[in-house]
């Protein structure tokens, strides 16, 4: 497939020792592990489809996508993929994930595979508690065994959340014997929440690093702590200087990754909110270096911070190949439909208020986005920006009018409508935003010469759900049988 996507390489000249930006954009929950002469990464996709976006990576900060684990959901999930922890172990690849499950709650799986880029064999789920069970971790103690740790969700049925470990069995479908519990959320910092924990062995210890507090959202305080003990079932002790990554100028709420080494040096990939673009960007992938001291704890050593997007933030797909590139995500609830042929997308619409959409995370605070709308198009077609299915704010054509509407919370109400005065083979539909939250939009019949549609900026303030990020995105929506066609679509983070 050939197309201009500049961001499917990230380039940085200089590899600092700080909190360095390494996968921008959307990448909650990052999850790293060596395999051969190559890293692979995977992180959070929540109710994007398709599910746990891989990446792969010779130097642990420049990262190409790799493909999806999941482009068919298992079976005996529906929604919330969350917190994949990519292993490899005695020639296989391990993929540990959570999901909800139909008509329960949320449970821990995994999935097998070959060679990290897949495909990919659903193993099922593991464990399945009351009240939720996330954040896999496989780790083996002093005496060779394979154990699962994990987190049960109690803070959502205001709980204490525990940290678990118990026996799991070599095939990965199923735990075996009694749960041990290592600690739980004690600390003021950590608010009455632990998470997020992955596990190394270095020396005489284990070395857990976890997060506290509050992951998501414009109200997070999330940080990471360290805790070890000398057997993998304990006791546990924590670190007397918890929490050891917290907020800085540039980056907020850091927590929930993985420690990995390269060439004798120990890294730790993990993610944060940028303080500018905040909840709006989402969870963006950083990496820090980290020492062990003489007296058995880690120090992370947050030297010079480089935390500038590549000079290459644009993205521009001309849809020339016979399939959607991996930057392109939907909803994980709807049955959506596409084909990619002849320099076109053809996205069949839905009726539903959100319509049929594909998204793309953004990087910045401001940014613009266009993309042309062809004549034969017989949906509501268009531009959006995308929280989820119950809010976004979207321009469409059809008929030969243009329309500005927003969903919130369900509900759609018309914000602009005019009559197209002529009727040219394309409509071009271009977005700008500023500060987040700030959008207006106009159109053109040459790409050239643009009209704005309404009188007023239209606020998405509201967009984000307290897990994801905004996209911005294609929408077709209608009845049965309507579709739409797009072509060139670009989007510049400024």
């Amino acid at each position: 497939m050939r197309f201009s996507l500049i961001l499917l390489l990230f380039v940085f000249v200089v590899k600092s020792h700080g909190q360095q930006l390494v996968l921008p954009g959307d990448n909650p929950d990052p999850s790293v592990v060596k395999i051969g002469n190559e890293y692979w990464a995977a992180g959070t996709t929540s109710d994007w489809f398709p599910a746990f976006r891989l990446y792969r990576s010779a130097d642990l900060v420049n990262w190409k996508s790799a493909g999806h684990v999941f482009t068919e959901m298992p079976a005996w999930a529906d929604h919330y993929m969350w917190a994949p922890e990519i292993t490899y172990d005695n020639g296989k690849v391990y993929l540990y994930y959570t999901a909800h499950k139909k008509g329960g709650s949320l449970c821990i799986a995994a999935a097998v595979a070959d060679k990290p880029e897949g495909p990919y064999r659903d193993l099922g789920p593991l464990i399945c508690q009351e009240d939720g069970s996330i954040d896999a971790f496989p780790v083996r103690d002093e005496n060779g065994k394979l154990y699962m740790i994990w987190k049960e969700d109690g803070n959502s049925a205001g709980k204490p959340t525990p940290i678990w470990a118990a026996e799991m069995k070599e095939d990965r479908t199923g735990l075996v014997g009694e749960k041990t519990e290592l600690f739980r959320g004690e600390a003021p910092w950590e608010q009455g929440l632990v998470e997020g924990v992955s596990v190394m062995k270095h020396n005489d210890y284990f070395y857990a690093f976890y997060a506290g507090a509050k992951c998501c959202g414009k109200a997070c305080n999330y940080g990471t702590g360290i805790a070890r003990s000398k057997n993998l079932l304990g006791p546990w002790e924590k670190y007397l200087g918890n929490p050891v990554l917290i907020n800085d100028q540039e980056w907020k709420c850091p927590g929930h990754g993985t420690p990995v080494e390269e060439k004798g040096r120990f890294y730790f990939l993990y993610h944060g909110y940028s303080t500018n673009s905040g909840a709006y960007a989402g969870r963006q992938g950083l990496l820090n270096e980290f020492e062990f001291t003489a007296d058995g704890w880690i120090r992370f050593l947050n030297g010079n911070t480089q935390t500038r997007l590549p000079d290459a933030k644009t993205f521009a797909d001309d849809f020339t190949g016979d399939r959607l590139a991996d930057q392109w995500h939907w909803s994980i609830f709807q049955d959506v439909h596409y084909t990619v042929s002849g320099n076109t997308l053809k996205l069949d619409a839905l009726p539903s208020v959100c319509g049929a959409y594909i998204g793309q995370p953004v990087l910045a605070s401001d940014y613009t986005a266009a993309v042309a709308v062809q004549k034969s198009t017989t949906a509501q077609a268009g531009l959006a920006l995308i929280g989820d299915d119950r809010n976004l704010l979207y321009t469409g054509v059809q008929h030969n009018e243009i329309y500005l509407i927003q969903v919130k919370g369900g509900k759609e109400t018309l914000i602009a409508r005019e009559k197209i005065r002529k009727s040219p083979s394309a409509i071009t539909i271009k977005a700008t935003v500023t500060n987040n939250t700030a959008v207006r939009f106009a159109y053109s019949g040459d790409g050239k010469k643009f009209r704005a549609l309404g009188d007023t900026s239209a606020d998405i303030s509201q967009l984000p759900p307290w897990d994801r990020a905004v996209r911005v995105g294609l929408i077709s929506k209608g009845a049965s049988g309507q579709t739409a066609f797009f072509k060139s679509f670009i989007l510049k983070n400024q």
